[in-house]
């Protein structure tokens, strides 16, 4: 698999750059001639996990965010979100759907919205150290009617 593209980003762990890493990773995407279902999905699926590193990695404090995102010639898209806050205690819980930390205002979906808006997910954490979020996605092209 021949890598095509490469990116990375860092930013504070502020809310205000949720739609900042969102428009930042469909932009760099956008080279594959994703349909805008398919950019929405990856926008949301990095919103998502984006604003878990945010609300839930660094709790009161303010942190760095990390993301880089790989394009394959296959159309495959590897974007990982990774953070050195907290770290989860059971992954497997918190990946379940209605689970949270965060208190009353958070659904405890956010795991579950970024499974069904990619293709895989990897979810790697150790506790003070933090946690990695690996989303993929395949971008097939689109053949043109002639």
């Amino acid at each position: 698999m021949k890598l095509i593209n490469e990116m990375k980003l860092v930013f504070l762990s502020k809310s205000v750059n949720e739609s900042f890493a969102r428009t930042t990773v469909s932009a760099f995407v956008a080279s594959l001639d994703p349909t805008i279902s398919e950019l929405a999905d990856i926008k949301t699926a990095v919103s998502e996990a984006v604003t878990n590193s945010i609300v839930h990695a660094y709790k009161d404090t303010v942190g760095f965010v990390y993301i880089s995102a790989l394009i394959y010639e296959n159309g495959k898209i590897i974007i990982k979100i990774k953070d050195k806050g907290c770290g989860i205690e059971n992954i497997k819980k918190a990946m379940e759907p209605l689970f949270t930390t965060g208190g009353e205002e958070r659904a405890g979906l956010g795991f579950a919205v970024m499974q069904s808006f990619t293709d895989k997910i990897k979810v790697t954490s150790k506790l003070g150290k933090g946690t990695t979020v690996t989303l993929e996605k395949t971008i097939l092209p689109r053949v043109s009617a002639k």
